[in-house]
């Protein structure tokens, strides 16, 4: 069959399997069998580009020149406004105006990227299951369909994942949107298509959305520039998370006992519900309260420079609160990503970041906050998001030019202290001798018998 010299007669094979195959039908199961087998052992990524574009491409695809105008001057001014609220320089690409099949050909890399440990794990277990559940006597008859399967699995994946991220380009406003860096380092996008579904049932002027819009897709590209460590930090988080996901194989087992040929959907259902990812395990959990923590708080800090930069927009409260809702809630497309991969990309802790980069601005000022992107070690942890006064009190140690150990600085406090007293002489040079009077009292003595003192003068 898969060679395609023969022929099959559909009757006989339907007498076989019970599956009832037209002349249609089984022409179709031949092209995708012979398409697994030329596809090789790996993952066929451009099954989920040609379907992402698929998606992509349907609707309304035009952007027109007045959209155009409109959003470069808005992310002209919004880049005005932002430097006044942050001291993270520029981009040094000009932000771009995108339709929603360039976003997926931008992004589909990163999305390949943390998706590929899952489609792996899936394809393993479906030939595990197949080399362990096969009776004996077909076993020798089944030794070259592990390669089929494997084949057949990560085309599925892939044309599921195709359809995620199609489905996210029809939602994403942004390039930065969906909170991880999926766009090329250091450049930024608006997708007008989205823009317009965006503000179509809000209250708020275009040209004020479009403002806090652009001002935030910079402040997010600008920061993902300015701490180069910083793209990589997420994406190995996401990664660390994804290579511990596995495959329910009791699930799987269950799903093949039951599977009807007849309704082939069944698959790709318990694919997009997640029926077949088991439980979180520690070191997941543990993964993926590091990486809610680290989005919360790179969210956290676009919130409140954005808050910044746009106070002067007279609805620039009710914008934010859209904008800080809709990130909470999501869409139709993430929740269906978080089921075929498991991950969820919404910060749960966005409002409690924002309070303590609020905190930290207002007690030691913007400059001194937007150093703590300058170093991994410097970035707010978990605990600091509960209780910033640690972190405001080492700004502030920093900002004083104190860079000693916390131990040392109560140390030199303390002798400070002591001397203001009166307790010590104000030159700590001074040597004292057995009887407790300094050289210099003695010298002083000397001098007014008018005889020299003894040694060197100090």
């Amino acid at each position: 069959m898969l060679g395609g010299g023969g022929q099959i007669d559909p009757a006989q094979f339907e007498r076989l399997t019970g599956m009832p195959l037209d002349p249609a039908m089984m022409a179709m199961v031949q092209q995708q069998l012979r398409g697994a087998m030329a596809a090789g052992d790996g993952i066929p990524w451009g099954v989920a580009e040609q379907q992402a574009l698929q998606l992509a491409r349907t609707g309304d695809l035009s952007v027109t020149d007045g959209d155009r105008v409109d959003l470069d001057g808005a992310l002209t001014l919004a880049n005005l406004w932002l430097s006044e609220a942050t001291v993270i320089s520029e981009l040094a690409q000009t932000p771009r105006i995108i339709t929603r099949a360039e976003w997926v050909s931008a992004t589909l890399p990163v999305w390949q990227e943390f998706a590929e440990p899952v489609a792996t794990s899936i394809t393993d277990a479906l030939t595990r299951t197949l080399a362990e559940q096969a009776p004996e006597e077909l076993k020798p008859l089944l030794q070259g369909a592990g390669k089929v399967m494997r084949s057949l699995g990560g085309s599925l994946f892939a044309t599921q994942l195709g359809q995620v991220v199609g489905q996210l380009s029809t939602e994403v406003i942004s390039g930065g949107d969906v909170g991880i860096p999926v766009m090329p380092a250091g450049e930024a996008a608006i997708l007008p298509q989205n823009f317009a579904d965006f503000g179509r049932d809000l209250d708020i002027a275009d040209d004020q959305l479009a403002l806090a819009v652009a001002v935030r897709e910079l402040a997010h590209a600008r920061l993902f520039r300015h701490a180069k460590w910083l793209r990589l930090h997420v994406l190995s988080q996401v990664t660390e998370f994804a290579r511990g996901i596995d495959v329910d194989t009791d699930a799987l087992e269950d799903l093949a006992s039951r599977f009807d040929p007849s309704r082939p959907d069944e698959l790709r259902t318990a694919l997009e519900s997640g029926a077949l990812l088991p439980e979180h395990t520690e070191a997941q959990r543990a993964a993926l309260a590091r990486l809610e923590s680290l989005l919360a708080t790179v969210e956290g800090w676009v919130d409140v420079v954005t808050e910044d930069a746009t106070a002067r927009l007279p609805k620039a409260a009710a914008i934010s609160e859209t904008v800080r809702r809709r990130r909470a809630a999501g869409g139709p497309a993430e929740q269906a990503l978080a089921s075929l991969v498991g991950l969820e990309l919404r910060p749960r802790r966005l409002r409690e970041a924002a309070a303590m980069w609020r905190a930290i601005t207002e007690a030691v000022g913007v400059d001194a906050r937007d150093s703590l992107w300058d170093y991994a070690d410097f970035m707010p942890s978990s605990e600091d998001i509960d209780d910033p006064s640690r972190i405001i009190d080492s700004l502030r140690r920093r900002a004083l030019g104190a860079d000693a150990p916390e131990t040392e600085l109560d140390e030199l406090d303390d002798a400070i202290a002591r001397i203001l007293a009166g307790e010590e002489s104000s030159d700590p040079r001074t040597d004292l001798d057995a009887d407790g009077d300094s050289d210099r009292d003695q010298n002083d003595d000397s001098e007014a018998d008018g005889g020299a003192p003894d040694g060197p003068v100090r």
